[in-house]
């Protein structure tokens, strides 16, 4: 089945690291990740998905005109990338500054994000992650937020943290454990490995496995099969949310575990930082790519 959408209306966007399109025929506004340097969640970067959440939040009042949006849809502009997590870079001059402050701040907006994503918005919405590349640490977390998870076959998911003694602070056990239980969840997180996509398909983290290049074809086909079924898709994603909800204090509690830990860090775990983030700006500089997170043999 091959699904081609036939009109595209523009989105009016001010963002230096998004792109966006709204489809009205599927009622689906894209969102696609363009940091301008790493692909990770900058602070730029956060503040621009904020306020194209903010823009969504709004669109309730304007039903009666007819923007119609039911599907949100995050992807990638990086090729071989979804995202690689948290802004490295900020984490190890907060640490050096002896700055747990910013990391604080940092850490709320990025639950602030996810957790607007998470919860649709206060919205008759669904959302959708695209991942079609590597989706590491704050990534994956990005990608677990929505409603579906649809990856293509190349994909690897991971959570490299532990490689340098901390761990996802900003979502990820509450995300994954409403998926595959706490001590999956806590092995996975402990492991520092990376996932593929048809390995996490088969767990039951990806919703739907596409074939490489086939992911937005993947995402198009969804929508269309939901097309009679929207009601009822809708009523079937409150209940769960009703019933298994991400709680807003919760990952405040988790963010400030996650600062106190980060900033007992030390020399060599910066190191290991450093290097990450070298491999990460050489991977997004020659996309398209794969990056295994790097290993010592004290990791």
């Amino acid at each position: 089945m091959n699904v081609i959408p036939s009109i595209i209306t523009p989105h009016p966007t001010h963002y230096r690291h998004l792109r966006t399109r709204f489809e009205p025929q599927y009622g689906a506004l894209w969102c696609y990740l363009a940091p301008n340097a790493r692909p990770c969640f900058s602070f730029e970067v956060l503040e621009e998905l904020r306020r194209f959440q903010e823009k969504i939040e709004r669109s309730a009042e304007d039903e009666g005109k007819g923007w119609g949006v039911r599907y949100v849809i995050l992807a990638s502009g990086t090729p071989g990338v979804f995202n690689f997590g948290g802004d490295l870079g900020l984490f190890i001059r907060c640490l050096k500054k002896n700055d747990p402050e910013t990391l604080r701040r940092y850490a709320k907006e990025c639950i602030d994000v996810l957790y607007a994503h998470s919860i649709g918005f206060d919205l008759p919405v669904t959302t959708i992650s695209l991942v079609q590349g590597d989706a590491l640490g704050g990534g994956f977390e990005a990608a677990l937020a929505s409603d579906i998870l649809v990856s293509e076959k190349q994909s690897q998911f991971g959570f490299p943290e532990v490689l340098f003694n901390l761990f996802p602070g900003m979502g990820a056990f509450n995300l994954l454990e409403r998926r595959i239980g706490m001590r999956r969840t806590e092995r996975m997180l402990l492991g520092g490995k990376l996932h593929r996509a048809e390995e996490l398909h088969a767990e039951g983290i990806v919703d739907i496995l596409a074939e490489d290049g086939r992911g937005e074809n993947a995402v198009y086909e969804h929508i269309v099969r939901q097309a009679g079924r929207q009601n009822t898709h809708q009523a079937v994603l409150q209940v769960r949310r009703k019933l298994r909800p991400l709680l807003y204090e919760e990952l405040m509690d988790v963010k400030e575990i996650w600062v106190d830990s980060a900033m007992r860090l030390g020399p060599r775990e910066i190191r290991l930082m450093e290097r990450l983030v070298n491999a990460q700006t050489r991977v997004s500089a020659f996309a398209p790519a794969s990056i295994t997170p790097p290993r010592t043999g004290n990791a």
